[in-house]
């Protein structure tokens, strides 16, 4: 009998538990995720710019909304962490010389090439800069890589492929075959171009490898650029920081005597050795710059049990402001980037404050300033964390989901690098979904969200949602709304709300299940892993024997 009245005890106590999750999953809802999107993404935001009236509108409306949810503020009774930035705005040459031995060769800006410099200084001035070709220009000790071996670059300009050797080979061996590494993004490429002593440095950009079109290096190097305020004004960073079309590019490595082709494929080659192009580069940059501070916004719901271990929910808040007018529209509204992904946010956190039994873990949810500037909010958080990261469980974040109505996938960004694809699996099939690793794992996606901050600073991190197989139009359909997207409307005026063709039942899916697997890891003692393979495993393994 006593046994007996145990397991009934049991068996209410779950009961009651699944009853009380079922109850807050319901509260996620399309009726608010349309009242939020339309909002949020409203020409009254301006185009939610950081260090413009765009933001104070868009934090004034997340603070609005955690208050509503009952969200206690994360920052000593503020839901604000001041973020400080500079804005630099540069202006380069419009032409840009490169004189080689017989021979010279001007470059349009714009149109074959844009420069951009880190450096607080007003005048950038790179007079007879010999240029030099090294590859990917990856050191990667644990791949034996080293594209610099045996070349001093120190006051050179290097000239460097996109994305990493691995790409169009299929080879999960050398490096990660087609999936990006971190190695092959072009911030890694700025980096070490500066540890090696350059005073500058030019990716040749491709449409394939690089993920997006020139159109969008375009757009990203025209505008003010936003980085975190430094203690050295930047000028342990190169001079220079640019791309080269691949047209441009051809011609000038054509000019020098090489062939690009060839030499691309050698670069694919373990011992490749750097190439001096018997040219040397001559550009001028004027730059400006704007001292200020931006604004995360964080709200949590303090843990019962273990209130020191947080999960963070994450969705960033800024897009691109206002533009040049096209077709009679300059604001930039950024719907799906990231309006749809702040309601799926906000979704998920109505739904955890109305558990009747609250989370024994504390749960954040963290939307920072920025991230199209280079995910320098959540930079600067994973920099000055709120809570130790070694007593970070975990990061879930989210972007650019797609309002065209449910999807049978879940589509994991960066898959095989966690333990937190683990409980996709365990949940996905209770909401009649199944896992899909990216299909596009050459475009970097993993290392292009605020979730990377993350990663990168130990914390398990997992991007993921529905995206590749609609649940009433299949594949090739969702394949073709997703390239329509992303060429018509990314990054353009065109982003916006259209009551007309958008459903907001996939993004609920969404919400629904990430909320479930936030609220297993909310309950648990345990934390997740990286798995074997992953370039953050070791950083983690460290930071979780720290105190």
């Amino acid at each position: 009998m006593k046994n007996y009245l145990i397991i009934l005890v049991l068996a209410i106590y779950s009961f009651s538990c699944t009853t009380g999750y079922r109850k807050a999953e319901s509260t996620i809802n399309e009726s608010d995720m349309t009242r939020i999107v339309t909002e949020f993404a409203s020409d009254e935001f301006q185009g939610r710019k950081p260090f413009t009236s765009g933001e104070d509108k868009a934090v004034a409306f997340l603070e609005k909304e955690y208050k509503r949810i009952g969200l206690e503020p994360a920052n000593n009774g503020s839901y604000i962490q001041e973020v400080p930035m500079v804005e630099v705005t540069n202006s380069p040459d419009k032409r840009m010389k490169i004189n080689l031995w017989n021979a010279a060769i001007e470059l349009n800006h714009e149109d074959d090439f844009v420069a951009f410099s880190k450096q607080l200084t007003d005048n950038i001035k790179v007079r007879n800069s010999e240029m030099i070709f090294v590859g990917y220009g990856i050191v990667a000790p644990e791949y034996n890589w080293n594209d610099y071996e045996g070349i001093n670059v120190k006051g050179k300009t290097v000239v460097v492929l996109v994305n990493d050797p691995g790409f169009g080979t299929e080879n999960k061996d050398f490096f990660k075959g087609n999936e990006m590494t971190y190695y092959g993004r072009w911030t890694y490429k700025y980096e070490e171009a500066a540890r090696q002593g350059a005073k500058g440095v030019f990716i040749i950009h491709e449409n394939d490898q690089a993920g997006y079109p020139w159109s969008v290096v375009l757009n990203g190097a025209t505008i003010p650029k936003l980085y975190l305020q430094p203690e050295d004004n930047y000028m342990s960073m190169c001079a220079l920081e640019g791309w080269l079309t691949l047209n441009a590019a051809t011609e000038l490595f054509s000019l020098a005597g090489k062939n690009l082709t060839k030499l691309k494929d050698k670069a694919k080659t373990l011992g490749f050795k750097a190439v001096r192009m018997n040219a040397r580069l001559n550009l001028n940059i004027k730059s400006t710059h704007k001292f200020a501070t931006s604004r995360n916004v964080i709200g949590i719901l303090p843990g019962t049990e273990r209130g020191d271990e947080v999960i963070i929910y994450s969705s960033h808040w800024d897009h691109l402001g206002i533009g040049p007018v096209v077709n009679g529209d300059s604001i930039y509204n950024g719907a799906v980037d990231n309006g749809t992904t702040t309601a799926w946010m906000l979704e998920i956190a109505e739904a955890f404050a109305n558990l009747k039994k609250k989370p024994k873990r504390t749960i954040m949810f963290f939307s920072p300033t920025a991230e199209e500037q280079g995910l320098k909010g959540s930079e600067y958080y994973a920099k000055n964390p709120l809570f130790p990261l070694n007593k970070t469980v975990a990061n879930i974040n989210n972007d650019l989901m797609l309002p065209y109505g449910p999807y049978k996938d879940v589509m994991i960004t960066g898959y095989g690098q966690s333990e937190l694809e683990d409980y996709i699996v365990k949940f996905a099939k209770e909401y009649d979904r199944y896992i899909m690793p990216d299909p596009n794992p050459h475009t970097g996606m993993y290392y292009r969200a605020d979730h990377f901050s993350f990663a990168n600073a130990g914390v398990p991190a997992l991007f993921a949602r529905g995206n590749c197989d609609s649940r009433e139009h299949g594949k090739e359909w969702a394949l073709k709304k997703e390239k329509q997207w992303l060429n018509n409307n990314y990054h353009k005026q065109t982003d916006q709300y259209d009551p007309d063709s958008w459903t907001f039942e996939g993004i609920v899916e969404d919400a629904r299940l990430f909320f479930r697997i936030g609220f297993e890891l909310s309950n648990e003692s345990t934390f997740p892993e990286w798995k074997e393979g992953s370039e953050f495993r070791e950083k983690r393994l460290k930071q979780m024997k720290e105190e």
